[in-house]
């Protein structure tokens, strides 16, 4: 009578979900739309952000080409905090894990 032999087991660790990790940098995302004019996004971009206006102008060309750009990054709270300040201007941002 011959043993079975046992297959090889391979140990798979999960992914671990990281979202509330302080480590983890997030960007804060303007998306193109419709309704700004170019001149307000930059002009947003300079109040909240206090970029120069080359800067502003660069990163609004972004989202008016690109239909997107990143203009900040940080942990999680503070782009959630830059997120909001983007919407209460009226402008299309979103967060996302870099």
């Amino acid at each position: 009578m011959t043993v079975p032999q046992s297959t090889p087991t391979t140990v798979v660790e999960p992914d671990v979900d990281e979202a509330g990790s302080a480590d983890v940098p997030w960007q804060a995302i303007v998306w193109n739309d419709p309704v700004n004019l170019m001149s307000y996004v930059t002009y947003v971009l300079q109040k909240v952000f206090g970029y120069p206006e080359p800067k502003a102008t660069q990163l609004m060309l972004d989202v008016h080409h690109k239909g997107r750009a990143a203009v900040s990054a940080g942990d999680k709270d503070k782009i959630e905090g830059d997120v909001a300040k983007l919407h209460a201007a009226g402008l299309w941002a979103t967060m996302q894990k870099v």
